[in-house]
């Protein structure tokens, strides 16, 4: 699942000198509501694997509740930005099909779960290319954005990574089984 949205460059310089301060960027306003989100699912998803009944009626009144929250707020989270789409993934930056264009050198505010383990990533990154996309490619959508991490914290590039090398070892364990 991932959430684009452009910010200004002294947004992400807050964000970077509070962190120097010791404050974590996760304790921004809003980032509550995926990080509860996440957990949730997490927690669901493995419960999921033990009792499916109990994890879908859990799972049914989690949203019931969400749908209340959302209803008594008012307004939009950044939880409801986030759209599950394919995207190629290193500890460096992230590519991903949109309908919306980018403008080069232009400053993204990243949300990031990584799934199935429900791992959620904040960053923000650059904008290094925004081509149309090839003809060839059955996205559906219009540009081919490619993003490079420009505040990214080590516990959250070791993250990807891990992610990223659990998501080879099964792609290669699936080749072998089914060749």
């Amino acid at each position: 699942m991932l959430s684009i949205h452009p910010v200004s460059a002294e947004k992400m310089q807050a964000v970077a000198k509070d962190f120097q301060q010791g404050i974590s960027p996760y304790n921004q306003e809003g980032l509550t509501d995926i990080q509860l989100f996440i957990g949730a699912q997490s927690a669901l998803a493995n419960l999921r694997e033990r009792d499916g009944d109990l994890a879908d009626y859990l799972q049914h009144l989690d949203n019931k509740m969400n749908m209340m929250l959302k209803q008594i707020r008012g307004g939009e989270s950044p939880l409801d930005a986030l759209i599950m789409r394919k995207a190629n993934l290193s500890a460096n930056g992230i590519a991903f099909f949109t309908d919306t264009p980018a403008r080069l050198d232009e400053i993204v505010e990243i949300h990031l779960v990584l799934l199935p383990a429900y791992i959620y990533v904040y960053s923000f990154g650059k904008v290094i290319a925004c081509d149309p996309t090839p003809e060839e490619e059955e996205s559906g959508c219009k540009f081919r954005v490619a993003l490079e991490f420009t505040f990214l914290l080590e516990d959250d590039r070791e993250k990807i990574i891990q992610h990223t090398f659990k998501q080879q070892n099964l792609a290669l364990r699936n080749r072998r089984q089914n060749p």
